[in-house]
């Protein structure tokens, strides 16, 4: 969460691989149905591609995941789906939905220049901004929790359930551990 928070505040072009959007882990290829060739020449060396390549798991509950009615080239890993995540608020996939939306109405995030970074312990810092609009990024990736020095502001999105629209007072803001937030201040 605080990784995909960090790629969609920095700058430039951010690059999602599929999967990204739900969390999907690497699946497990058993060695007779590795597809790669880099593998299958060198094989258990870890060269291969195919644990990324597992196709997407768009229902748990559909044949081949929703995928294909028919059999993959990769084995289907169903420890998540987009259906499962569809309408949970808390899922990987809400966050990313969240923090595209922000990116699009918040031109600082796409043009904006980067300003105060700063990194004290397990978190990192840093404001973006552009014509008068100025956002803070704060990214504890950590699992204890921090406190982040801010000016006063909004939070317009955290990692956190509950906390969007908190205000967030001159001084310090308390981060939780392994959490990200963005501010308008």
């Amino acid at each position: 969460r605080v990784a995909a928070v960090l790629l969609l505040t920095l700058r430039g072009t951010p690059t999602l691989y599929y999967g990204d959007e739900i969390g999907m882990t690497d699946g497990l290829i058993p060695p007779d149905q590795v597809q790669d060739p880099a593998e299958i020449r060198q094989p258990g060396i870890g060269q291969g591609r195919d644990p990324e390549r597992t196709p997407m798991q768009w229902d748990a509950a559909l044949p081949g995941a929703g995928f294909t009615n028919g059999r993959s080239w990769l084995p289907i890993s169903t420890d998540t789906s987009v259906h499962a995540q569809d309408s949970d608020a808390s899922s990987m996939l809400s966050l990313y939905r969240r923090l595209l939306r922000l990116r699009r109405s918040n031109p600082a995030l796409v043009q904006g220049a980067i300003e105060n970074v700063a990194a004290y312990g397990d978190v990192l810092t840093y404001e973006r901004h552009y014509r008068g609009q100025r956002l803070l990024i704060a990214l504890n990736m950590g699992a204890a929790d921090a406190v982040v020095q801010s000016r006063p502001g909004v939070v317009l999105l955290s990692t956190v359930a509950g906390r969007e629209g908190q205000a967030l007072s001159e001084g310090g803001y308390r981060l939780s551990g392994a959490e990200a937030l963005i501010a308008a201040i």
